[in-house]
């Protein structure tokens, strides 16, 4: 009884898998702010960046787009997932954006964004008499 389980649900899990599609997992990222740079760091193993990444920037936030194609050789059947993965993150308000630099190395994209002196921002406003 107890070897007819396993061959029983192995066989099943095979008919569920059809019929239950996987969701693609969402684009992992860490971050680190410092006094000079913000780095981002974005987890996207298996991607060609020349081809399969995009990296822009439009009002102090920074996107990322992926397009993912994945192929899965079973026993009985080949599995294949596309899909297009895409995070943004608000930068830091001193970021120099015409000096973001980007590298891939094994399945990790690591965006450098440098920073500038921070500005003051806000202003002394005078207050009035009403008329």
């Amino acid at each position: 009884m107890t070897g007819l389980l396993p061959r029983l649900f192995g066989d099943m899990t095979d008919w569920i898998e059809v019929d239950l599609p996987r969701p693609l997992s969402a684009m992992r990222l860490e971050d680190k702010l410092g006094d000079e740079e913000y780095v981002l760091r974005a987890e996207l193993p298996g991607l060609d960046p020349d081809k399969d990444v995009q990296i822009s920037v439009l009002h102090g936030v920074l996107t990322i787009k992926a397009e993912r194609r994945e192929e899965e050789q079973g026993l009985n059947r080949t599995e294949f997932r596309y899909g297009a993965l895409q995070r943004s993150v608000r930068l830091p308000a001193n970021a120099d954006e015409s000096a973001i630099k980007a590298t891939y190395r094994k399945g990790i994209l690591e965006v450098t964004v440098p920073l500038t002196e921070p500005q003051t921002t806000g202003r002394q406003i005078a207050v009035g008499a009403a008329k």
